[in-house]
């Protein structure tokens, strides 16, 4: 028992550090410089059609309601290509997970119901049972569900969530946890993930840098090229190419939205938010009773 606890507090203490690292992250990303180039965003699916590679994309739907975009900005398809058909190559097959957001598909993320659910329940668990105070909790939520358009790099048309799968039979290559975990296990290099796990990670970062795609430290998941999160990981010293932008769909076309260090939500909202997942963790618990 006493280990278990020990493993329990070591989770606890790496998911609070790794956390507060993020935030740190996110603050930066919010003063870096972005020179918009205005490229527009083209559809994966169409590209990836046209030059015959076997690429899977994910058909779940964002916060239960909104259809994935797939779409990435123009400069980068050909890298994206390249990353699709070295994994073919390699007997893999790329699993796109997610691509562009609009502001509405990522607003609508870190308030619905499940998400915000399993961030609470996390941040009660890291405070050790403590409700939280609004604020904080949209810190967290700052960490794991962009809440800023010019932090959210989906947003940009500059990242890709992505999975692999074994071309021969569609396994998964296993990372020590699936898309869109939420713990100790989410950042890239988790000391609570398996030797395999760890060195299958670092074979698709590995593959995906070659490419010019960046990992994003706090998610295993995430890459991304020509933003702020890929200029400053780097250190390239470089403004990013690429900003938040609002989508014409129509015409592939994009604007840079105004303001995009204004919150995606209100801090009224958070509040109202925060005390129905409350009413839902009670009644869950409750019912467990």
């Amino acid at each position: 028992m006493k280990s278990e606890c020990n493993d329990e507090e070591a989770r606890r203490a790496y998911w609070s550090t790794q956390m507060d690292a993020a935030y740190a992250f996110m603050g930066k990303m919010l003063e870096y410089p972005v020179e918009e180039c205005g490229e527009s965003l083209v559809s994966l699916k169409e590209a990836v059609a046209a030059e015959g590679l076997a690429v899977e994309f994910s058909q779940s739907l964002i916060a239960g309601q909104d259809a994935r975009l797939f779409y990435l900005r123009s400069g980068l398809i050909p890298d994206f290509l390249a990353v699709a058909r070295e994994m073919n190559e390699r007997g893999w097959m790329l699993k796109v997970e997610d691509g562009f957001r609009s502001r509405e598909m990522q607003r609508h993320i870190a308030l619905h119901e499940t998400v915000l659910d399993l961030v609470l329940q996390k941040v009660i668990w890291e405070t050790r049972g403590t409700i939280p105070d609004p604020v904080f909790l949209f810190q967290r939520l700052t960490c794991l569900i962009a809440t800023y358009p010019k932090i959210g790099t989906h947003m940009s048309g500059s990242a890709i969530d992505i999975s692999v799968l074994r071309a021969s039979d569609h396994s998964e290559v296993g990372r020590g946890a699936p898309y869109l975990e939420m713990s100790e296990l989410t950042p890239m290099e988790s000391p609570f993930v398996n030797a395999e796990a760890a060195r299958n990670r670092e074979a698709i970062s590995e593959l995906m840098r070659h490419h010019g795609f960046i990992p994003y430290p706090q998610e295993f998941w995430h890459y991304s090229k020509g933003d702020a999160y890929a200029e400053s990981l780097t250190a390239s010293g470089r403004p990013a190419r690429y900003g938040a932008v609002d989508f014409d769909s129509s015409t592939g076309r994009v604007s840079p939205i105004l303001n995009p260090c204004e919150p995606l939500h209100s801090m009224n909202d958070i509040r109202r938010h925060i005390a129905l997942a409350l009413d839902r963790v009670k009644l869950r618990a409750e019912k467990i009773r």
